[in-house]
């Protein structure tokens, strides 16, 4: 069985790589690929209960994420059906290549050490359609920032799901997570951007007006009170799961609960129609649901791999044949830009206790860093990645051609910054 469902896995995986080729949306090819493998396991199964539990765990995790991006996707809507990136997108509207490179860098770097990942590449990905006229150099600046939100992520408790594993999981501390990867993650988002900055010759053009919403508020006073409820709610999502325990969806609900609350509020003046321009249904519509249902599918496709025990397999496989955890670690680093990085961290933890590596030991810092740093190597080795390709249709061998190199040597360079580090402090 394990052989029919790694061949449905990598071809489901092939065609959604040549998805512009087939013309069949990469959300489907996802959804079958899916369903499919879960199919193959319960049929083979003499135990469907268990499977059938297993699958609702799975989708219980998952769903999170699902949920968490649907309400970070529709707060986003909301401020910008409001113009309220105009904020952020009058203040870097500058045609000089490097000024404008290095503040998208910088930005989505700070953004997804408090938020996350997913919900700053969300929202970068929302002002930079705002900024560039040209496709090419968006993708490239979109490349740009999946490296960016992902090593942004990394130094942070809060900043990328694995890393937030190894701190609830005892692995990590906060403080000392920051102190020893932060340089590392930066020079992993540095590196890239130099390399960018120089690919790309001449000014970048920029679009001559902001791409306004026809019914854009009058007053100021709206768009502003949107953008800045709005992004606080955003921030305030981490607070809300570091102090109450809750999952980050439920923190994400209650700040869209709260936006919903006032854009009901400062518009209940307004008829009908007008209203309705700027209300959460209507946001609801605009959002990109091929782009979630993609996740879901690509998740639960790798979700298949991890009940079958396929990755902790690999995990330990690894650990076995290279005996070096400098190398191990990159290792899981560049495998997490094909598989899903939770699972394998997960991996990781059960094979090794805090006796055999105790808090804040060298292992599980480099383990944080490499984790959350590569899955940038593949568009679809990160939830930034994923969010980026399914939003903005960028091809995945364009990314592979063009990006993937970038970012490997970025990836490559931040490992390097942190083992040298090291050796130079022990």
């Amino acid at each position: 069985m394990t052989i029919y469902l790694l061949i449905i896995f990598v071809l489901g995986y092939f065609l959604i790589t040549i998805e512009h080729t087939i013309k069949i949306n990469k959300s489907a090819t996802a959804l079958i690929t899916a369903v499919q493998c879960w199919m193959l396991i319960i049929l083979n199964s003499d135990d469907k209960g268990h499977v059938i539990s297993e699958l609702e765990h799975h989708l219980s995790s998952i769903s999170e994420i699902v949920f968490f991006l649907l309400g970070a996707m529709t707060i986003v809507e909301i401020i910008d059906s409001h113009d309220g990136f105009l904020l952020i997108t009058e203040r870097i509207k500058t045609s000089n290549k490097s000024k404008l490179i290095w503040m998208i860098s910088v930005i989505t770097f700070c953004l997804s050490a408090v938020l996350d990942n997913l919900t700053s590449t969300i929202v970068m990905i929302s002002i930079l359609n705002k900024l560039i006229e040209d496709k090419k150099v968006k993708w490239f600046l979109l490349g740009l920032v999946i490296i960016s939100s992902n090593a942004g992520g990394a130094w942070s408790p809060i900043g990328d799901v694995t890393t937030t594993m190894l701190w609830i999981g005892g692995q990590i501390t906060p403080l000392n997570i920051i102190k020893q990867t932060f340089f590392a993650s930066l020079v992993s988002m540095v590196i890239p951007t130099l390399i960018v900055n120089y690919k790309l010759k001449g000014d970048i053009l920029i679009k001559s007006e902001p791409s306004n919403n026809f019914n854009s508020p009058n007053l100021s006073f709206e768009r502003n009170l949107i953008f800045f409820v709005g992004i606080g709610c955003l921030l305030f999502v981490p607070i809300i799961k570091t102090t109450t325990h809750l999952p980050p969806y439920m923190g994400m609900f209650l700040c869209l609960g709260i936006i919903w609350a006032v854009t009901e509020i400062i518009h209940k003046k307004k008829d009908e129609d007008e209203k309705g321009n700027y209300s959460v249904s209507n946001a609801l519509r605009k959002i990109d649901t091929p782009s979630i249902l993609f996740f879901f599918g690509i998740l639960m496709a790798i979700a298949s791999l991890e009940f079958i025990g396929v990755l902790p397999e690999l995990a330990q496989y690894l650990n076995k044949s290279l005996g070096n955890l400098n190398i191990l670690a990159i290792c899981i680093g560049l495998l997490s830009s094909v598989f899903d990085n939770v699972p394998l961290v997960a991996a990781l933890q059960s094979m090794y206790s805090l006796n055999d590596y105790p808090q804040d030991h060298y292992f599980w810092e480099l383990l944080a860093f490499t984790a959350g740093t590569g899955g940038s190597c593949l568009i679809i080795g990160s939830a930034a990645g994923v969010a980026v390709m399914g939003m903005e249709k960028i091809d995945f061998f364009w990314y592979l051609k063009n990006i993937s190199w970038i970012a490997l040597i970025g990836f490559l360079s931040g490992a390097i910054f942190f083992i040298l580090q090291h050796s130079l402090s022990v």
